[in-house]
C-alpha cells in the first residue's frame, strides 16, 4: 500500500511539473507558485514514504528475494521526483526569459518528460503484479525519453541560432536540459526494472 502511495507521489510530481512549467510560460504567477508549493510537498511526502518502506523492508524482512531490487527501484525513482521538484524551483529562482517562439516547444518537452514518468510508474506497478507486462510500459518510457531528447535538442539548436545574448542562449539550454533529465532518470529506473522483471520471471 505504501509503495502504491509512493508511486502516486512520483506520478503527481511529473504532472505538477508539467502544469507548473506551463503556468510559468503563460505568465500565470499565482498558478506557478501553487504548483511549486505542491511539488515541494509531494517531494517531502515521497521522501517520508520511501524511508518508511525501506525501514520496513529491512526490519520486518519483507520480500527478501526482491528486497534489493525494490530498494534500488525506490532510490532511482526518488531521483526522478527530486529532479522534478528541483526543476520547478529553479524556474522560480532564476526566472529564465523564454522567447515566445520556444514556449510551445518547452511545453511539449515537459509533456514528453511527464509521459516518460507516467509510463515508468505503470511499469513499476506491473512489476509487482505481472512482471511480464512491465516490458510494454518500459518500452513506452524509452520512447518518451527519446522524444524528450529530440525536443530538447531542437530547443537548443534554435536558441543558439537566435539573435539574443549568449547568456540567454545558455540559460535556455540549461532549462531544457533540466527538463530532459527527468526523462533520462525515468529511463534509468526502467533499466533497473527490466533486469528485476527478468529475475522475477524465472
Amino acid at each position: 500500500m505504501q509503495l502504491d502511495e509512493y508511486l502516486d507521489m512520483l506520478l503527481k510530481g511529473a504532472l505538477v511539473l508539467r502544469e507548473g512549467i506551463k503556468a510559468y510560460l503563460e505568465n500565470k504567477q499565482e498558478d506557478f507558485e501553487r504548483h511549486r508549493a505542491q511539488i515541494d510537498a509531494l517531494e517531502s511526502k515521497g521522501d517520508s514514504i520511501r524511508r518508511s518502506v525501506e525501514s520496513k523492508l529491512y526490519l520486518e524482512t519483507l520480500i527478501p528475494e526482491m528486497r534489493g531490487d525494490v530498494l534500488g527501484l525506490l532510490e532511482a525513482s526518488d531521483k526522478v521526483l527530486n529532479q522534478s521538484a528541483d526543476t520547478l524551483n529553479q524556474f522560480a529562482v532564476e526566472i529564465p526569459t523564454i522567447p515566445e517562439s520556444l514556449k510551445p516547444m518547452f511545453i511539449d518537452l515537459a509533456e514528453a518528460s511527464a509521459l516518460s514518468v507516467e509510463a515508468t510508474v505503470l511499469a513499476i506497478r506491473s512489476y509487482f503484479r505481472d512482471p511480464e507486462k512491465a516490458r510494454d510500459q518500459i518500452s513506452k518510457t524509452m520512447f518518451y525519453e527519446k522524444e524528450s531528447d529530440q525536443k530538447g535538442d531542437r530547443i537548443k539548436r534554435l536558441a543558439f541560432r537566435m539573435n539574443i545574448g549568449l547568456s540567454e542562449k545558455i540559460h535556455i539550454r540549461y532549462f531544457a536540459y533540466h527538463i530532459e533529465t527527468i526523462a533520462d532518470l525515468a529511463e534509468d529506473v526502467c533499466d533497473r526494472l527490466a533486469i528485476a522483471a527478468i529475475k522475477r520471471s524465472y
